[in-house]
């Protein structure tokens, strides 16, 4: 219990400091949490965003673990990432959906076989809170946000169009990962009594190490795990959202910030915590509508400005290839671009940090590669395609539109993707000030869930744990609306990526598991066709 509450208190102090005061009563609120974070930020940030130089260029340690473990998980797969996008579209259209009705399996030494339901050993019906197109578009929300708007912006304006590229190949490699951290969600989830379902890679993690022997390395990493993952859902999956979403409201309607941004967190936190109270079956209600309603609107819009533009979209096709095998000195060079690119498409789509793997273990379900398939396409929905979408916009209007010049640095994402928008679609910034809200919003329901589990892994599973975490939680909405806090997203990135190291070291461990569990499923697929 004193180690829990320890952990307690190394999780939350750090973001309550602010209450305290200081010999320089000169200072803002903002300054006195920026001032303490900090060191702390520029500390943890340095370990794990530490450099590796290859010649003139250097690639953040996070990113070639990241990268190393898509390259693994494609090749043992035998390219799974590619050639089961069919079937994970068709599992998503529900046409697998009879494999997981019941089916009553005899048991052992059952002298009348066939009677009763409650003779067998099977579940009574199929494990889960949500379903598999609910799970997906769950995990889409906490991906699919700010980084394709505004990340997107600042890879092509730092590295070009040939970015672009490999942003590409980056998604399609992290589709892998994704299907990979997925099914280890479903595996190893625990399912209560009540059907809740708890999972994630701390399940995995500690239940599946243990069976290999390796129970002791299995607890350290997933305790590691879920306290970088609570300390992440504060911060990168919350105040910053709410932060981004209440400065572009501020700037849109030209209104005084701090007091306008503390009214609108109220607001943002009234409206994740109706939802969030209601658990995973609430968000996957929301979520299902949400994301396909944002993506369909945002990737509309940039089709429409491609098809007004078809005449330079060869051009810019050929752009994006000749930048990526041969760009100027002043953007890097081949590495520099393929840098910005990759870690631009990691940065985006999660692959690796195991988050989705948290949302996706409620699914219902009795064979977790099916949704380890489903979860393949997240990547490629989020990056080879929204990206993409992105990047084009961007790239096909600034050859006529020239808003700015390839390879610098300093630019702001969401003002470079809104101009690129509203030179073909006039007063289309509006909508992207809407989107911007929305996953933003979207992004802060996910990412509850994902710190929530956490936390209950934690300190338990019992009612006031859970109401505890969701009232600190919906705090942080509105603390992160009305101050900047620029050190503490720094930290709280540094612990979302920190995520990747315990992650990827028990995926690669735990792979024998997940081929012998596509093996299953891809069985029972050939039974019913």
């Amino acid at each position: 219990m004193k180690t829990k509450f320890l952990s307690l208190l190394l999780t939350i102090l750090p973001f309550l400091t602010f209450a305290q005061e200081t010999s320089e009563e000169t200072m803002t609120i903002d300054q006195k949490i920026d001032s303490f974070f900090r060191p702390v930020a520029d500390a943890v940030g340095g370990v794990i965003f530490y450099p590796i130089s290859f010649g003139d260029q250097s690639v953040p340690f996070v990113l070639i673990i990241l990268v190393l473990g898509a390259l693994f998980f494609t090749v043992y797969f035998k390219f799974s990432n590619f050639t089961l996008i069919g079937t994970a579209v068709k599992v998503v259209r529900g046409k697998y959906d009879e494999l997981d009705h019941h089916t009553a399996d005899i048991a052992e030494g059952d002298s009348t076989p066939g009677g009763d339901i409650f003779e067998t050993i099977a579940s009574e019906g199929v494990e889960g809170e949500v379903s598999h197109f609910q799970a997906l578009t769950a995990a889409l929300s906490a991906t699919v946000g700010l980084g394709n708007i505004a990340g997107v912006a600042v890879a092509v304006a730092v590295g070009g169009p040939g970015a672009t590229f490999w942003m590409i190949l980056a998604g399609l490699l992290g589709m892998a990962t994704k299907f990979v951290e997925c099914t280890l969600g479903v595996k190893y989830r625990e399912v209560m009594e009540d059907g809740t379902v708890h999972g994630g890679p701390m399940y995995y993690l500690k239940t599946g190490l243990a069976e290999m022997g390796m129970a002791r390395l299995g607890k350290v990493l997933a305790v590691f795990f879920a306290i970088m993952c609570v300390g992440g859902s504060f911060g990168g999956g919350n105040m910053f959202q709410a932060n981004q979403a209440a400065a572009q409201l501020v700037e849109r309607f030209g209104i005084e910030s701090g007091a306008a941004g503390l009214i609108f967190g109220i607001i943002m936190a009234a409206i994740v915590g109706v939802v969030i109270i209601g658990g995973i079956k609430r968000i996957g209600s929301v979520t299902e509508k949400v994301v396909p309603f944002m993506a369909a609107i945002y990737v509309g819009a940039a089709l429409i400005i491609i098809a007004m533009n078809y005449d330079l979209v060869p051009q810019a096709f050929g752009m994006i290839y000749d930048g990526a095998f041969s760009p100027s000195a002043a953007l890097g060079g081949v590495l520099g671009v393929l840098i910005v690119g990759f870690q631009r498409a990691a940065f985006s789509n999660e692959a690796g940090v195991g988050s989705a793997a948290i949302a996706h273990s409620a699914v219902k379900t009795k064979y977790p590669a099916s949704e380890g398939i489903v979860a393949l396409l997240e990547p490629f929905i989020d990056t080879v395609i929204i990206c993409t979408m992105t990047a084009l916009v961007i790239v096909i209007t600034n050859i006529d539109g020239g808003f700015f010049e390839y390879g610098q640095t300093g630019i702001q994402g969401v003002e470079l993707t809104t101009k690129a928008f509203d030179s073909a679609i006039p007063g289309f910034s509006w909508v992207l000030t809407i989107a911007v809200v929305l996953f933003a919003i979207s992004t802060m329901l996910s990412w509850s869930y994902y710190g929530l589990q956490a936390w209950k892994f934690l300190f338990g599973k019992g009612k006031t744990v859970d109401i505890v975490y969701k009232v600190l939680f919906l705090l942080f909405v509105v603390l992160g609306s009305s101050i900047s806090l620029g050190a503490v997203i720094d930290f709280s990135d540094a612990m979302i990526f920190a995520m990747v190291f315990p992650n990827v070291i028990g995926l690669v461990l735990l792979s024998p598991k997940v081929r012998d569990e596509l093996k299953v499923y891809k069985e029972k697929i050939a039974s019913v066709k």
